[in-house]
């Protein structure tokens, strides 16, 4: 595997991980590593460092929902104007353009099924483009970017019947 990409996937796993880290990980000076970095980040390949959080092992209570949201691409700029304009929404966490019965796939985290309510009626739907839209809450979630959640729970693989 290349230098690159050894350093991406201990960053994916772990992006608290210390250069001296990573180094002694990959096997490579410092030096190289602090530079490879700093290329990974000036070229964009690294965009944001981030947290993975299990907000109810703080007793804080979120609410997840994936919108499906069908649109009238507008002339001359397709899905691209529209995607960044719903992306601006502090609420919304990932815009994905999809293939399939609807254009694009909105993930949501709020405080409550209210917020999401109202983010689909007063900021949503009322945009020109918006056709139509079809909202999936998320009850409840097993892996979150690439993070097993809930681990301390006991493993029942081995219980369940073939």
């Amino acid at each position: 595997m290349e230098l690159q990409e050894e350093i991406l996937s201990l960053l994916t796993e772990n992006a608290r991980l210390t250069i001296e880290q990573i180094a002694h990980i990959v096997n490579q000076p410092i030096e190289l590593v602090d530079e490879t970095i700093a290329l990974l980040e000036k070229k964009q390949a690294i965009i944001a460092y981030q947290c993975v959080i299990d907000w109810k092992k703080i007793g804080k209570q979120r609410v997840r929902a994936l919108i499906d949201v069908q649109v009238t691409p507008q002339h001359g700029y397709g899905f691209d104007v529209i995607a960044k304009r719903i992306a601006m929404y502090e609420e919304v966490v990932n815009v994905y353009l999809m293939s399939g019965a609807y254009d694009l796939s909105i993930s949501l985290e709020v405080d409550s099924l209210e917020a999401v309510g109202l983010f689909v009626t007063e900021k949503l739907a009322p945009l020109d483009f918006v056709v139509n839209t079809r909202t999936h809450f998320v009850l409840k979630k097993y892996k979150e970017a690439n993070v097993l959640l809930d681990t301390d729970s006991p493993d029942n693989r081995l219980h369940i019947a073939p």
